[in-house]
């Protein structure tokens, strides 16, 4: 299984180097790097657009640093991410799209219609009501596997 391991908000602009303030606004790219995800974090003033070979990228607010705080969902950051892994063949984001799907299931944002089997591999056969589209997921069994995906999931977008 391929692993992702981004480093959390480093709440300091990998251009310029300068610490980000709690409540300021952030960039953040994935860009590919090999076999994994690297994240990218930018102050607002140098920010000109996704690098060239990103995956994904969003934008946030440096939370306070004292207390624990939940993470906050971004429901169209995970559909962004989850819909730009359709394709996905390699077992590492095949993992990573079905702890998506999961996750937007439980936002509510897509719903549970069926399975179906398709060469000994179960398949979720999902519904977006916002846009109408379906979607099959492919269910890898993950079972002790299961936190460490998700786990993966919540670093690469920051919400560990």
């Amino acid at each position: 299984m391929t692993e992702y391991h981004i480093q959390p908000p480093t709440r300091r602009c990998c251009l310029t180097g300068r610490e980000l303030r709690a409540g300021e606004r952030f960039f953040t790219a994935l860009v590919e790097s090999g076999p994994h995800f690297e994240r990218r974090d930018f102050a607002p003033e140098v920010w000109k657009g996704p690098p060239a070979g990103a995956f994904s990228y969003w934008f946030g607010k440096i939370p306070p640093t004292a207390g624990h705080q939940k993470p906050r969902f971004d429901d169209d950051l995970l559909e962004d991410c989850f819909e730009r892994l359709d394709d996905a063949r390699e077992s590492g984001r095949i993992n990573f799209r079905y702890v998506l799907a999961l996750l937007l299931i439980r936002r509510k944002r897509l719903k549970f219609e069926s399975t179906r089997f398709e060469d000994h591999e179960e398949r979720l056969i999902l519904f977006c009501p916002r846009s109408g589209k379906r979607y099959e997921v492919v269910n890898p069994r993950l079972d002790e596997q299961m936190k460490e995906v998700q786990d993966e999931v919540f670093e690469v977008l920051g919400w560990n």
